[in-house]
C-alpha cells in the first residue's frame, strides 16, 4: 500500500494520472524527494486545478501539489486528532518518522483508528474441557466459522493499528507459529512467547523481547468479542488508571419480592423479583508497561494477582463493560454456539 501512495517529485504529470487512475476511490499520492521525505500530496483534484490555471503535462508536479497535507508522526497517535480526521472526511494519511519520511500509509477503509499500545495474546492453555477436539489441535486454532478463534482477534487488533503482537504459547504451539508465522502476510510483528512451563494468565509476559509502547493491551485466545477497541483504550487513557479490565454483565433475576431490612430487621423496601447486574472479568485488560515491575519472573502468577497487588499497592483500576458480544469459548456448549452467532454477528 505504501509504494501506491508514493510519487517521486521527478515523476512526470503523466506518471502520476497513471499511478491516480489504479487507485479509483483511494486516489491521492504524496509527493517526496529523493529521500522519500514528504514534500506535499497530489490528487485529480489538484492536477485539474493547475490545468485550469494553465500548467500542462510539461509542467512539475510540484507546480500541482497541496503543500500542507495532514500526517502523523509514528508512534504519536493522539486518538482526537484521529477523531477529528476521520469527521472531516481524511481518509489517506501519511505517517511519517522524524525526518518526515512516509513510513507507513493510513487508509480508514482498513483502520478505524491507531491505538499505541502491543498486545499479549494468551494462548498456552490445553483446552481440556473441548476434548476430544483439542486432542490434536490447540484451542486457538478451533474454527469458529470459517477462521479460527484467536484469527477473529488479531484481525480486530490490526483493525485499531495494533502492529506488535506477541502470542504466548505452550500446549501445540508450534501450530501457531506455523499458522501466523512472523505475521508478515497481515502486515503485523508477530512474535512468540514459548513457555517451558506453565506460568498463569500473565507470567510468560516477561518472554518478551521489548515493549515498543508504554501500554500493553493483553486478552485470552479464545474469546470471540466485538468489543470496541478504541473506545476502551479511550476510556483507559481519559480515567488516568494503571489498568482497566473489560467486563461482561451477568443478570440474576430473583423470582420473589425481595426485604431490604437494616440491621435491626427493620424492612426498609421492599423490591418485587428484582434483576441484579453484577460485572464479571471478561478476559480482555490495559495495563501500563510500568506495571510489569510487578509481575515475578519465571514464576506461575495469573492476571488476577496483578490485579490485586495493583489494589493493594493503591493505584488505579478500573472496569469497562463490553455493551456488544461477548463469548469465551471453554465447554463444547460454547463452541456450539459460537459456530451459530458467527453467521448473525460482525467481528
Amino acid at each position: 500500500m505504501l509504494d501506491k501512495h508514493i510519487i517521486q517529485s521527478n515523476k512526470t504529470v503523466r506518471d502520476a494520472l497513471i499511478k491516480l487512475d489504479k487507485l479509483a476511490s483511494n486516489a491521492i499520492l504524496f509527493l517526496v524527494d529523493i529521500n522519500n521525505s514528504l514534500i506535499g500530496s497530489l490528487t485529480d483534484g489538484d492536477l485539474r486545478r493547475g490545468f485550469i490555471k494553465g500548467l500542462d503535462f510539461d509542467s512539475n508536479l510540484l507546480e500541482f501539489i497541496q503543500p500542507n497535507p495532514k500526517y502523523l508522526f509514528e508512534n504519536e497517535y493522539d486518538q482526537d486528532k484521529l477523531a477529528s480526521l476521520k469527521k472531516n472526511k481524511f481518509k489517506i494519511i501519511p505517517i511519517l518518522n522524524r525526518d518526515y519520511q512516509i513510513i507507513d500509509i493510513l487508509n480508514f477503509d482498513y483502520k478505524s483508528t491507531i491505538i499505541p499500545a502491543d498486545a499479549v495474546i494468551m494462548a498456552g492453555g490445553k483446552g481440556t474441557r473441548l476434548r476430544p477436539l483439542t486432542n490434536e489441535t490447540p484451542k486457538p486454532l478451533l474454527k469458529v466459522g470459517d477462521k479460527p478463534i484467536i484469527e477473529y482477534n488479531i484481525d480486530r487488533l490490526a483493525r485499531v493499528g495494533i502492529k506488535n503482537i506477541h502470542i504466548s504459547i505452550n500446549y501445540l504451539g508450534e501450530q501457531l507459529e506455523d499458522y501466523f508465522g512472523n505475521g508478515s502476510h497481515k502486515k503485523l510483528n508477530i512474535s512468540y512467547l514459548r513457555e517451558d512451563k506453565p506460568l498463569g494468565t500473565i507470567g510468560s509476559i516477561h518472554l518478551a523481547n521489548e515493549f515498543t509502547h508504554d501500554d500493553i493491551l493483553v486478552m485470552n485466545s479464545d474469546l470471540l468479542t466485538n468489543i470496541d477497541f478504541a473506545d476502551f483504550y479511550n476510556s483507559f487513557i481519559n480515567s488516568g488508571a494503571d489498568m482497566a479490565v473489560a467486563a461482561t454483565s451477568y443478570n440474576v433475576d430473583v423470582p420473589y419480592a425481595v426485604l431490604e431490612t437494616d440491621v435491626n430487621q427493620k424492612v426498609k423496601s421492599l423490591k418485587e423479583k428484582p434483576r441484579y447486574t453484577y460485572y464479571s472479568n471478561a478476559g480482555i485488560y490495559l495495563m501500563k508497561k510500568e506495571l510489569l515491575n510487578m509481575i515475578p519472573k519465571d514464576e506461575f502468577h495469573d492476571i488476577t494477582d496483578l490485579m490485586e497487588n495493583v489494589l493493594a499497592m493503591d493505584k488505579k483500576l478500573i472496569t469497562y463493560p463490553i455493551n456488544g458480544y461477548w463469548l469465551d469459548i471453554g465447554k463444547p456448549e460454547d463452541f456450539k454456539k459460537a459456530q451459530e452467532d458467527i453467521k448473525h454477528i460482525k467481528l
